[in-house]
């Protein structure tokens, strides 16, 4: 029977309460540090005319991104790891899962079509400002929100769709798709299995179109005639590369294999690197390893 609750606990890292104050005041810190990051390289773009380009746009639209996807899940936790109120309502519960797939399943398309922008910078750069037309560029963003808006309805639909039969505790510290499948009662085959086969290929889609940019990237890099312009090209690419793999690896690891639900203690562990320390760290990722951003920066800060 369909038992309706009308909230669950989140468990959240079962630690002594000084580790509790020590967790909140760390997740605090990253917050602050990630909306501070990302609104300084949202500005630093919007006042500097030579980044008005569109890899500067795509760069802007994934700091805004990442301030909203740490929204979603990091205040939330610090609190609760500090005043230990782990309630939140079957509503709170199902609108942050919403969005933390919303977020989440945007920012992978976002580093594929920041992948694919890199791509014909580096390889067809006669055609770069042809192809990478302002109308395109919008319509990419607009299209990794619909396609996170897709799959973040299914995720939700179909674990809120299920009977909990009054057991409240999820073995996490926000509600995360597997954490609260795994609390259910009803038999989760069919959810696990709508997991996989819609994570999975959106998962694999989003990095195959980006190690196939940077294979052809890397390619045309090595071709190149002199030291200078293979250094200039990679410099643009690096930053990218490192947030790709910070991002896939971990998401990879979660969403993309079988019995992804069956192991909360590992998801708490890794879904911290993909909601809080990634959207803190591609700020300082593109800020060091971009020499027009770190130009634009050094002359902001002289103002």
């Amino acid at each position: 029977n369909h038992t309706r609750i009308s909230e669950f606990i989140l468990v959240g890292f079962k630690s002594h309460p000084g580790s509790q104050v020590l967790l909140s005041v760390l997740f605090s810190t990253m917050y602050i540090v990630t909306v501070v990051g990302n609104i300084c390289m949202i500005l630093i773009i919007r006042t500097e005319p030579n980044l008005h380009t569109p890899m500067y746009f795509f760069l802007e639209n994934l700091s805004t991104l990442d301030i909203c996807y740490s929204s979603v899940i990091t205040p939330r936790a610090a609190l609760a790891f500090l005043l230990g109120r782990r309630s939140i309502s079957y509503t709170g519960c199902a609108s942050q899962m919403f969005f933390f797939s919303l977020f989440g399943t945007t920012e992978a398309f976002f580093l594929a079509v920041m992948a694919y922008d890199r791509f014909t910078a580096i390889c067809k750069p006669l055609l770069y400002q042809v192809i990478m037309s302002r109308r395109l560029c919008v319509l990419m963003v607009l299209g990794s929100y619909l396609s996170g808006c897709i799959n973040c309805t299914i995720q939700t639909g179909f674990t809120f769709s299920l009977s909990f039969c009054g057991h409240r505790e999820i073995n996490h510290f926000f509600c995360e798709v597997a954490a609260v499948i795994h609390t259910s009662c009803s038999n989760t085959l069919v959810n696990e299995l709508v997991m996989l086969a819609v994570c999975g290929p959106i998962i694999v889609g989003t990095a195959l179109v980006v190690f196939i940019s940077y294979g052809y990237i890397i390619i045309t890099i090595l071709h190149m005639p002199s030291a200078e312009s293979r250094h200039k090209a990679f410099s643009t690419c690096s930053s990218h590369m490192v947030t790709i793999c910070l991002f896939f690896g971990t998401v990879f690891f979660m969403y993309a294999q079988p019995g992804a639900a069956s192991s909360p203690s590992r998801s708490k562990t890794i879904s911290i690197f993909y909601t809080v320390v990634i959207p803190m760290l591609n700020p300082f990722i593109y800020t060091l390893q971009n020499r027009e951003v770190k130009r634009s920066l050094k002359k902001q800060l002289k103002r």
